[in-house]
């Protein structure tokens, strides 16, 4: 079994063949699926494709391109809303230098309200980091210093060696999306290589960056195979070993999902 961390079924709902794109999921081997909410305006929406299918869970929070309009100031919705059993992570949250839609104070006030009601619930934080390493990292360990520690992953990991030790430093998980297996991306394989086998994840980030050798494509969850392969060689382990491993990772990570009966 694999399990996609990190998709936006929500965005595939959309192409309206989300039925279809759950089956292939199924039969590609996909067992578990969390879809991941951007918005709070939008959550109901989330939850409610959650809702329809049994191995699919979702997250609740803001990106931080919706920082500026929708960000949090303080933890108490997130905390409110995450009471739901179908939710399992909070996030998406974090810094995004490089499109910049939204203040970057605003992105920090939302991102320190996220890690907060991660810490009160116990439930994953899910960081979204792009050009904005030391920000991140500075961010992450004054919120671990002064509050204490919050479980959590960085999702879609792109960065360098220093935001996953930092990462690691701090108990997170790395999660990997389909540009690990990009022809031009030898450094961030370089980097995937030295992260322990057991602290990585695997997810899409559907329906965006479709994995070789379906790049240029909508992406979906089914496609996390393609993903998992080259992480299994890139580990030299076997694809049964990564995805024994990524999916034990997984659930102890997001330990509100429940575990299939026959895993």
């Amino acid at each position: 079994m694999l399990v996609d961390s990190h998709c936006h079924l929500d965005y595939l709902e959309k192409d309206g063949d989300l039925e279809e794109v759950v089956a292939r999921a199924r039969r590609a081997g996909v067992g578990r699926i969390v879809t991941i909410c951007t918005k709070l305006s939008e959550f109901e929406r989330v939850k409610a494709i959650a809702a329809r299918y049994d191995e699919v869970s979702c997250s609740v929070g803001v990106h931080p391109h919706e920082a500026g309009a929708e960000g949090v100031e303080g933890p108490e919705k997130l905390i409110e809303l995450a009471e739901d059993p179908l939710v399992v992570g909070i996030g998406e949250t974090g810094l995004d230098y490089f499109y910049e839609h939204s203040p970057r104070a605003a992105q920090s006030v939302s991102f320190r309200a996220h890690i907060q009601a991660a810490r009160s619930t116990g439930l994953p934080l899910i960081v979204h980091a792009r050009d904005a390493d030391d920000d991140t990292v500075a961010l992450l360990r004054e919120e671990h210093e002064q509050g204490g520690p919050f479980p959590g992953v960085i999702h879609c990991f792109t960065a360098g060696p220093e935001l996953a030790r930092a990462a690691l430093d701090l108990g997170l998980y790395i999660s990997l999306a389909g540009i690990v297996t990009f022809k031009k991306a030898d450094d961030l394989r370089q980097t995937v290589s030295e992260v322990p086998l057991d602290r990585l994840l695997v997810e899409t980030d559907s329906p965006y960056l479709a994995p070789m050798p379906n790049r240029g494509k909508r992406n979906e969850p089914s496609f996390v195979v393609h993903t998992a392969a080259k992480l299994a060689e890139i580990k030299s382990v076997s694809a049964e070993q990564l995805a024994s491993a990524t999916c034990e990772n997984f659930f102890r990570l997001f330990n509100r999902v429940e575990r299939p009966s026959a895993a």
